[in-house]
């Protein structure tokens, strides 16, 4: 998967007839909630904004592709993609039974549109004010562990790779916060959860849960001061939230949810697992 604008394998709601593109949203519609389909349709429009301000054409609302794997049925192993810029949501089903919803990503450039019609525009609302709140919940002590380091990292640590590489959790533990803390990380949680339709996100919620809080850790980098450049991630057994805000003089956020546990609908690495049954000599 990717987030950046580039080409796409798949059909552009481009080319789509007003018919197709209404079932093409409904498609989107059967793993996001309302307020994740509104994000996902902010996200695409504001490519509009970024036209106008760029003049290139591949700044475009209309160049998110839909990509189908395999045949859709009630009880085979088949999967979709929708993405374009700054948005990449990938569902797999095995045995006609949802499998994965993850890698999950948002993205907003501008995070908010500061002139024009659309001023005021934010259409990732929440994920840095939540952050923000609980980093400035932390007294000195506990906030020299959950800020490793004064600079944000450029991007999300995670990128696009196709499997998540970053295992050790950083940061401060649930289990060494206080209980509003503790409820204002989970709050957290949920508003990346809650991307996806109810009944989705609470069987991740309680996958979660299942897991144990304890060991979700939460950590920042780079500046407290709003403006300026900074990065947190959310890090527990199963999942891993990462978020950044440093492009664009800090007004330019990229967000992340990896499943830990089965990215793609896949619980091993099915070429690691060939090499090892197979002679290959």
């Amino acid at each position: 998967f990717h987030y950046i604008p580039r080409e796409r394998a798949g059909v552009a709601l481009k080319s789509l007839s007003p018919a197709q593109r209404l079932l093409a949203h409904r498609l989107l519609a059967t793993a996001l909630s309302p307020r994740g389909m509104q994000r996902a349709l902010d996200i695409m429009f504001l490519e509009k904004i970024l036209f106008e301000a760029e003049r290139r054409p591949i700044r475009d609302p209309d160049l998110y592709y839909f990509t189908v794997f395999g045949e859709p049925s009630a009880d085979s192993d088949w999967g979709f993609r929708v993405e374009g810029h700054h948005l990449s949501l990938n569902v797999s089903l095995r045995e006609g039974r949802l499998a994965s919803t993850s890698p999950l990503f948002m993205g907003s450039n501008p995070a908010e549109v500061r002139d024009g019609d659309s001023l005021g525009m934010k259409a990732l609302p929440d994920e840095e004010a939540l952050g923000r709140e609980l980093l400035r919940s932390f007294a000195p002590a506990d906030r020299a562990r959950v800020v490793l380091e004064p600079e944000a990292p450029r991007d999300i640590l995670t990128a696009a790779s196709r499997e998540v590489e970053l295992r050790e959790r950083s940061g401060l533990p649930y289990r060494a916060m206080s209980g509003e803390q503790q409820a204002l990380l989970l709050e957290i949680v949920d508003s990346y959860a809650r991307r996806l339709r109810h009944e989705i996100a609470e069987a991740e919620l309680a996958r979660i849960r299942s897991a144990g809080l304890e060991e979700i850790h939460f950590a920042w980098a780079g500046s407290a001061t709003p403006g300026e450049g900074h990065y947190y991630r959310v890090h527990g057994p199963t999942f891993l939230i990462e978020y950044d805000n440093t492009q664009n003089e800090a007004n330019h956020i990229h967000t992340v949810w990896r499943d830990l546990t089965g990215d793609f609908g896949l619980t091993e690495d099915p070429l690691a697992r060939h090499y090892q049954d197979v002679s290959h000599e």
